[in-house]
């Protein structure tokens, strides 16, 4: 079946994402001052933009890597790509300024800039020719499973992404809720940490009765990677989530915010090709073409906030 509804952050903040970003704070000078002149505006410094990304994947990097390497050459600065531990690092770290560019879930969006990130989405990701922004957060269960509707995860052990995914935790929550389950006591919640974990665990059926992730990884990478095979999952409901934001901070200097929303507009994947750069088939399986969004876009997301009433939408 397929849900009519259009598609929580953790308490604490991962340490390891602010850690590392805290080295892309103002450098010191000689006598152990921060210089803020040589980087104001930036994440780090006038060279390089620091693109924060959700720790959807084990193989972010590689699967990313083509759009990495596309803004890398059109700007001329250096990327340095930085994974968080969880959702809630990377919405503290951009609220803090130490993001300049991001691919964020649609829910990391709207939280980040509730608690004050100066953001613009650039575009958001469509992943074949003609379709419309978007994608589907799928609840799976292993094959021959006796559950069969979200009703029935009353007293089973559901995993969940991270408290801070959109199709991963948001959705599902307001889907539970819709069939009558709370998400905190009806169900024993198991948080996976990514898609694909998520997907892997609801696979091998021990640590996770059923499971949400979103479809890219259900039915392509996490095939292609080896996670579980084709046919160990079943679908048992699906509900179209507001595509993922790529976003700038409002900080940088205009200059570099013209030059990243001229480069991005539109690009497709045979843009990045045409810059010689090679296109993986991880990154094909969810990047056909960039497409221009407002922030109204994603008032949905907002509309499922009020909805759960989940305080993490709130700043």
């Amino acid at each position: 079946m397929k849900s009519t509804l259009t598609r929580s952050l953790a308490l604490v903040a991962g340490v390891a994402l602010m850690g590392t970003l805290a080295a892309c704070s103002a450098p010191a000078t000689a006598d152990g001052s921060s210089s803020s002149a040589a980087v104001e505006g930036f994440a780090k410094d006038e060279n390089t933009l620091v693109m924060g990304m959700v720790p959807d994947q084990q193989s972010v990097e590689s699967n990313f890597q083509p759009l990495v390497d596309y803004i890398s050459a059109k700007t001329g600065k250096e990327v340095e790509l930085v994974q968080s531990t969880d959702y809630a690092a990377l919405v503290e770290a951009t609220i803090a300024g130490r993001i300049d560019i991001g691919n964020f879930s649609a829910f990391t969006y709207v939280a980040a800039t509730n608690g004050g990130a100066k953001l613009d989405p650039v575009g958001v990701t469509v992943t074949q020719e003609g379709e419309e922004p978007g994608y589907e957060s799928l609840l799976v269960v292993p094959k021959g499973s006796d559950i069969k509707s979200v009703a029935d995860l009353k007293g089973k052990k559901v995993c969940f992404v991270d408290p801070g995914s959109t199709s991963g935790y948001l959705y599902p929550s307001a889907e539970l809720l819709a069939a009558g389950l709370d998400p905190e006591t009806d169900v024993t919640p198991v948080f996976a940490g990514g898609h694909d974990a998520s997907a892997q665990k609801t696979a091998q059926g021990v640590e996770c009765d059923a499971g949400f992730a979103e479809d890219a990884v259900v039915e392509t990478t996490g095939i292609a990677d080896g996670l579980f095979k084709e046919g160990d999952l079943e679908v048992i409901n699906r509900v179209t989530v507001p595509g993922a934001p790529l976003v700038m901070s409002t900080n940088l200097p205009a200059d570099v915010q013209k030059s990243l929303k001229e480069s991005l507009n539109s690009i497709t994947r045979d843009d990045i090709q045409a810059e010689g750069i090679e296109v993986t088939d991880a990154f094909a399986s969810f990047f056909y073409e960039l497409v221009p969004v407002e922030d109204s876009y994603y008032d949905s997301v907002r509309k499922v906030c009020e909805e759960t009433g989940a305080a993490q939408c709130q700043p």
